[in-house]
């Protein structure tokens, strides 16, 4: 089958690797229909390196049809319409049974002190291979998959993968007041998706930021307030022009959907870059234990919460060595929320949003459909945040 592979640094290709197959009474293998490029796949083709291995098979956002099913897989057959969650888990241990699918102590990578495994992304996550393919091996087939309706096109359910579970959870965690405020830091299919989800769960005001004007626009569409970063000469400007439209106080909640790859972080960049270039036998270990991030997001985060506010991080963070402002955390009496999506935790509240009315505008939040023959060309154009690149999904 074709698959498109990690072969370096801004160096994916479009590959003829094998088939896969059972292995497990618990697996399935998907003829995938639809593919996402998530903004966590570009972390893996510029910063997170170390821990790569030429020839990993990328992508974890897939829907498709059921080919085959092990004997342990009693809820699904052949012909069988499905969406994949990024994760894989096996619904009957203790964390998933306490709605924590992330942390299934079933596939728990533990050697790398990881919570659970997940599609296409690095060793520190199994190293499983991923969904940017023709076809998929799902392990723990028996929990995972989501069964959709037959009808409405792809577009309608792809993203109950990755990035509507992932919004929705940073929604959930803002622990936005009815009526209350939140800013979005980042317009991303993350930034952008939690905005719209925020409004439709029942906050007043929505405030976004970023500095695409391509994103600002979009999310200025559907009536949120946003700010260009290139119109501020600080974040203290930025921060201030927030706070006044909050009674001076700032937002009940902030989301940062940006994560580790935040723009205004010059030496925090230059780190990850040079880690990037050494050896994988020196690299891999070095990140480990003194990888740094880009703050530059997180710290505008916790500036501009109101005290006594919650910050909800759905950005992508991998620091061992970060130096976080802890008294004015402390401070500021603030409560903070994070980790990786507990797709199954959310998937049945949000299905009834997947409608022909399209609260959430789904049905056109793709920029761009290609072929997964183009996979090259669109890694580089999302990661350049060229042609109005938000969300590209591809067609095996």
């Amino acid at each position: 089958m074709k698959a498109v592979t990690w072969q370096g640094k801004r160096d994916v290709r479009v590959d003829t690797v094998p088939d896969p197959t059972i292995q497990e009474p618990t697996d399935a293998v998907i003829r995938i229909t639809s593919t996402g490029l998530c903004g966590s796949d570009l972390h893996l083709y510029e910063v997170l390196t170390p821990f790569m291995t030429p020839g990993d098979i990328l992508g974890h956002e897939p829907m498709g049809i059921v080919e085959e099913v092990g004997a342990g897989v009693p809820d699904l057959r052949a012909g069988d319409r499905v969406v994949v969650p990024f994760q894989i888990a096996c619904g009957n241990c203790w964390m998933c049974l306490s709605a924590l699918p992330t942390q299934c102590e079933t596939t728990q990578v533990t050697g790398e002190g990881m919570g659970a495994a997940l599609f296409g992304y690095t060793r520190l996550y199994g190293a499983v291979p991923g969904a940017q393919a023709e076809y998929l091996r799902v392990p723990q087939a028996q929990f995972g998959p989501i069964k959709v309706p037959e009808g409405p096109p792809d577009d309608r359910f792809v993203y109950l993968s990755d990035v509507l579970p992932t919004a929705w959870q940073a929604v959930a965690y803002a622990d936005i007041p009815q009526g209350g405020t939140v800013a979005v830091l980042g317009l991303g299919p993350i930034g952008d998706m939690a905005c719209r989800i925020a409004q439709v769960r029942g906050a007043g005001r929505v405030f976004g930021v970023d500095l695409v004007g391509d994103r600002l626009r979009r999310a200025r569409a559907r009536g949120v307030e946003t700010y260009d970063l290139r119109s501020f000469d600080s974040e203290k400007e930025l921060v201030a022009a927030i706070r006044d439209e909050t009674d001076g106080r700032g937002p009940d909640a902030v989301i940062d959907a940006v994560g580790t790859e935040a723009h205004g972080s010059a030496a925090a960049r230059m780190i990850q870059n040079a880690s990037a270039l050494l050896p994988r036998k020196l690299s891999g270990p070095l990140a480990e234990r003194f990888s740094v991030d880009r703050l530059a997001a997180l710290h505008t985060a916790i500036e501009l919460v109101r005290r006594g506010g919650t910050l909800s991080l759905v950005g992508v963070y991998g620091g061992m060595a970060d130096p976080l402002p802890m008294l004015t955390m402390f401070d500021k009496q603030l409560q903070i929320r994070m980790g990786q999506a507990n797709v199954r935790r959310w998937s049945d509240e949000i299905l009834p949003y997947l409608t022909d009315e399209d609260p959430l505008g789904v049905d056109d939040f793709a920029t761009h459909r290609l072929p997964l023959s183009d996979a090259p060309h669109a890694y580089e154009m999302f990661q350049h945040k060229q042609d109005g690149a938000v969300k590209v999904l591809m067609t095996p």
